[in-house]
């Protein structure tokens, strides 16, 4: 028997009082859910995690399933359809139309996928794969150095062709890969992990030790904004209980791959910061906000955790969330509202998530790669990690590298390294045939800047004055067989499909910019005035940091305008 809510029950045709309007409650797609979600929670912070559940099992996301989700939960349709609408992994089906063919095959068309076939391949698929398999042009999947990218289902296909795209179907091979040969919690261990966490369980290290530590390090944000984040520690203990952290691990700037490249091979160390955090600033409660495109390091974290749970009990409770395709929301404000089960908006600030973040109570915030230095630095130093560095710079940087280049990848460098000594001593230096001519410092957002540039130090502060930033240090590089204007293009094009909607500079400003910039003559006017109210006006970063690559590629790339 089904119990009473405070949805429609099943059936009635007649509203009773108290009971919510909207469609009735279909008995069979109730039981579905039920059956599915079992005795998980029906909070509505697990709203998201429920329409994961419900795409994974039946590879769409039917209405009759989210009105009887709704009412599962406690929550009007609408509520249930505005999240589900959303995001881009979600597949709603509507009535009686079709649901989507069995098989989705994503071809990325971000700029590094671009400038290796993506294009080409695309148009290929289409015409070799037929009506049955959906072939979906996606933005970036987060593997640019092994571009161009196909995923089949949930397996990614590195320097994809038609023939393999093409063998990976006919042979089903549409799950995620295995999960990779990482450093798991005995070698870890055996290597001296959580020895700084030990300590601070044993008293033998203290909280305000560590926090100087970090700032004498000059560790600072390694998601793209560089706040200190030993000030960042000072600041969260200061605030009253309880207090919360959120670990952004939603890398999704085209050309960022490097919290990736970590998690793949030492996640427990990245864990280790996390458990670091908490004890040093007070933390109660955790969650990992993990995006979509990697199964397997979801697979492999759930793993992790385990490990840990059973090596700690006494650790804060950690949960990790799935992201479902939606680029907002690396931005702070949007990932909390996504983790409490809404739509990825940005929040108006003040107040700022350390003051009321996670459910209204003050939030610690980092990025993957933060947390992941936080236990070599308090074990060797602060003056370690600060002993890095070159033209005037301190400290190291994970540069997430590709395009033109022999050796795209993570490489880990000097922080101040200019983009010149990263290709000739790191990346094998440029491919045959091609040459620099144009490279973006810190991904779509962070802008293009030419060859005759090649000696800016790579840093936090140093490329303002060009009007560029270097932010998750995403460098993507581009021959003379390139063009700017396209680069600038693909980027616009990257953020009318991602901005939220929430505020009109950015809704309006980047489909419009884009619709120019696809025109053969720019109107350069029209564009810097679009530019000007974007970033003046918009919510946040993702409008504010739009024009980045439009007015660099006017400005430093003026002979392909002629």
């Amino acid at each position: 028997m089904i119990p009473s809510t405070a949805a429609a029950e099943p059936g009635t045709k007649r509203r009773k009082r108290g009971r919510a309007r909207g469609r009735n409650v279909d008995l069979n797609a109730l039981l579905d859910v039920r059956r599915l979600l079992g005795d998980a929670s029906r909070e509505r912070e697990y709203l998201i995690e429920h329409l994961h559940q419900l795409q994974d099992h039946y590879a769409c996301l039917q209405d009759s399933h989210l009105v009887a989700l709704a009412h599962e939960m406690r929550l009007s349709p609408a509520e249930v359809y505005e999240v589900a609408t959303f995001y881009h992994h979600f597949d709603v089906v509507k009535g009686d139309d079709a649901a989507p063919p069995a098989l989705t095959v994503r071809v990325c068309e971000s700029m590094s996928c671009a400038l290796a076939g993506s294009e080409a391949l695309i148009d290929q698929l289409h015409t070799s794969l037929g009506a049955e398999v959906r072939v979906q042009r996606v933005p970036c999947v987060g593997r640019c150095e092994q571009a161009p990218v196909a995923v089949v289902g949930q397996n990614p296909i590195a320097n994809a062709t038609p023939e393999a795209v093409e063998t990976a179907v006919a042979s089903d091979a549409r799950h995620a890969p295995a999960l990779p040969d990482a450093q798991r919690l005995q070698a870890y261990v055996a290597a001296g992990g959580y020895q700084v966490y030990r300590e601070l369980l044993a008293g033998t290290r203290d909280a305000e030790q560590i926090i100087a530590t970090m700032e004498s390090s000059g560790l600072r944000g390694l998601g793209g904004a560089g706040f200190p984040a030993g000030r960042k520690w000072r600041i969260l203990r200061d605030q009253p209980s309880p207090r919360y952290l959120a670990v952004n691990i939603d890398e999704g700037e085209p050309g960022t791959f490097k919290d990736r490249h970590y998690l793949e091979q030492r996640p427990h160390q990245m864990l280790e910061g996390v458990l670091i955090a908490c004890q040093v600033v007070g933390i109660e409660r955790v969650w990992l906000y993990l995006r979509d495109e990697y199964p397997h390091i979801n697979a492999l974290l759930q793993e992790c955790l385990q490990e840990l749970r059973a090596a700690f009990p006494e650790a804060p409770r950690i949960e990790l969330r799935r992201g479902a395709g939606a680029y907002i929301c690396g931005e702070e404000s949007a990932m909390i509202e996504s983790i409490e089960g809404k739509r990825g908006m940005p929040r108006l600030r003040p107040p700022y998530v350390a003051q009321v973040g996670l459910f209204g109570k003050p939030t610690l915030e980092h990025n993957c790669e933060t947390l992941h230095w936080v236990p070599e630095i308090i074990a060797k130093g602060g003056d370690w990690f600060a002993s890095f560095g070159r033209n005037g710079r301190t400290g190291l940087r994970s540069f997430s590298v590709s395009g033109r280049v022999n050796k795209p990848g993570v490489h880990l460098a000097p922080a101040g390294i200019t983009v010149r000594e990263l290709i000739d001593e790191y990346c094998g230096g440029m491919q045959d045939g091609h040459e620099l001519y144009g490279y973006f410092p810190g991904g779509a957002s962070g802008g293009i800047l030419p060859a005759k540039h090649d000696n800016v130090a790579l840093d936090f502060d140093t490329l303002q004055p060009l009007g560029c930033f270097i932010g998750s240090a995403a460098v993507m590089i581009f021959s003379q067989h390139d063009r700017a204007r396209d680069m600038a293009l693909n980027a616009m094009r990257f953020f009318a499909h991602e901005s939220c909607g929430q505020c009109t500079p950015c809704r309006v400003g980047t489909e419009k910019a884009a619709a120019l910039m696809e025109q053969e003559h720019w109107d350069q006017a029209l564009l810097e005035d679009l530019a000007t109210v974007m970033v003046d006006a918009s919510i946040c970063g993702l409008g504010q940091a739009a024009p980045n690559p439009l007015r660099c590629a006017i400005q430093y790339f003026p002979e392909e305008f002629k």
